[in-house]
């Protein structure tokens, strides 16, 4: 894959950047996935590093608003363009954790932000079309212009589009648009009256050079168009942005990433470690870290006794994952199956949008609901997440593909095992307990590649067989995986390369 900096001059900075993230998330006030800790992780790193941060968000009234602080009223009149008229917004700014946080409404007879929920909307493209309008005309107005716009997946594709090709004045003159695709997956395809809807016209940029889709010249595709336009983009791990140039997991994209390759990179994401560390974690019962392994025992008599697992020294297994087809739920099924089969426990933390893939796990749950060694917990609950990583012994991943994941560094903090299929930030993370050149103080889980059943229970029955047979060595790759630094440190730095990199485009 060769090195992914290779085209980044080096470029010295006399003085701190002004950076503007937008993005449909930030962890912990408005999260539905692993973008929203990525955001709150990586601008909280960033300010560390001397950086000027602020994170732009839609106003949903879904908002964990008891965990702003100093909230207050910015602007009550923003005029944000929608069709041939101008919608009324206001500006709110607060602090998340340190970060300062800006939250932009617009009244519509639509309440394009007032819907209980961030995402799973049938007019999801037309909200965030606001969105993206309206933080445009906020940083017009912004009594600092910045030097960095960072925008984050599909939903804030528009940002950079609507940058260059129309006129917001001095202001914006001179930002420049770093664009991160966390999910290739979801691209963002709409109609033509989405672009009509933020004042684009389509006879101009519906062609394949700009927005229109490769697979259906019908319809727009907003990823595309925030590719084509920034600055620079990347994806979450390294391996991942290989995968979305070479293989079927660009969905339609691989070409247009080869062909902007000079400015595209895989970035690894990290973890925060001020949330995610069991040597200071509130919610376990027992600190401990590398050199204190044996107080981790205390969190697996907890999580046993939360559940009422039996006590016994099988292995613990976790899950902690959405419940959806990218996720591998079919090997997700059968892995529970088969380590309850040969001497673990399960203990699942998931939900599903798909009501197929729910119905599937609520029967298991209900088929498991008796046995000694298993609970499916079929929702999402962050305080348990900290007590499943504290007490599990192993986490089996499975996925279809994986652009990063944060499950795994998250587990090998907790001294966890991985156990997952090799591809994306999944393979840049792990090293194969017995399949790798490195030596035995590098390794530090299990992979595996085809994604069928036989593969997944090869790699279940090495873990567990290194736990039966050698729990020495079990403990070895514990504490292997606990020295790896996954913090946001390197990534963060890997960051500000970018940007001073674009600044002097």
């Amino acid at each position: 894959m060769g090195d992914p900096w290779r085209l980044l001059a080096p470029v010295g900075m006399n003085e701190p950047m002004r950076i503007v993230m937008v993005s449909a998330e930030c962890a912990p006030i408005a999260k539905a996935g692993g973008l929203g800790d990525v955001v709150h992780g990586l601008s909280r790193e960033l300010i560390a590093l001397g950086q000027d941060v602020e994170i732009i968000l839609p106003a949903y009234d879904a908002l964990r608003h008891d965990l702003v602080t100093e909230r207050r009223r910015l602007y009550s009149d923003l005029a944000v363009a929608h069709f041939d008229q101008y919608l009324p917004g206001r500006v709110d700014v607060g602090l998340v954790d340190g970060i300062r946080c800006v939250f932009l409404d617009v009244d519509s007879p639509q309440r394009f932000f007032q819907r209980g929920r961030i995402y799973g909307e049938a007019d999801d493209a037309a909200r965030f079309a606001v969105f993206c309008q309206a933080a445009l005309a906020y940083l017009r107005r912004r009594a600092e212009p910045p030097d960095i716009i960072h925008g984050h997946d599909w939903q804030t594709a528009l940002v950079p589009v609507l940058l260059f090709e129309q006129d917001w004045g001095a202001a914006l003159a001179r930002a420049r648009v770093c664009y991160s695709l966390h999910n290739v997956g979801y691209q963002g395809l709409v109609e033509e009256v989405i672009l009509r809807q933020v004042g684009l016209d389509p006879a101009r940029v519906m062609t394949p050079d700009r927005l229109q889709d490769p697979a259906n010249p019908r319809l727009a595709n907003l990823m595309k168009g925030g590719i084509v336009y920034s600055n620079f983009v990347n994806t979450v791990s390294p391996r991942y942005a290989w995968e979305v140039q070479h293989t079927e997991q660009g969905m339609g994209l691989q070409a247009l990433l080869r062909h902007y390759d000079e400015k595209f990179a895989g970035v690894l994401n990290g973890i925060d470690e001020t949330v995610w560390s069991p040597a200071s974690d509130p919610h376990l019962p027992a600190p401990f870290d590398q050199d204190r392994l044996p107080a981790k025992l205390a969190s697996r008599r907890a999580l046993r006794q939360r559940f009422g697992l039996a006590e016994s020294d099988k292995p613990i297994l976790i899950l902690v994952s959405r419940l959806d087809h990218q996720k591998g739920v079919h090997l997700i099924r059968f892995g529970i199956q088969y380590v309850l089969a040969h001497g673990g426990q399960v203990v699942l933390l998931g939900s599903a949008l798909d009501e197929r893939i729910a119905e599937q796990f609520r029967q298991l749950q209900a088929a498991t609901a008796e046995h000694p060694d298993c609970r499916l917990v079929l929702a999402y609950d962050e305080q348990l997440a900290h007590l499943m990583y504290g007490g599990g012994d192993m986490i089996l991943i499975p996925s279809v593909y994986e652009p990063c994941g944060l499950t795994q560094m998250i587990a090998m903090k907790y001294g966890v095992v991985p156990i997952a299929r090799r591809v994306g930030g999944l393979a840049d993370t792990i090293v194969d307990a017995n399949y790798s050149t490195r030596p035995f103080s590098e390794r530090t889980g299990y992979l595996f590649d085809d994604l069928t059943e036989e593969a997944c229970a090869a790699a279940l029955e090495r873990a567990l067989g290194l736990w039966r047979d050698h729990p020495a060595y079990f403990r070895q790759l514990r504490v292997n995986g606990m020295r790896i630094d996954h913090s946001w440190r390197r990534p963060a730095h890997h960051y500000l390369d970018i940007y001073a990199h674009i600044r002097v485009l």
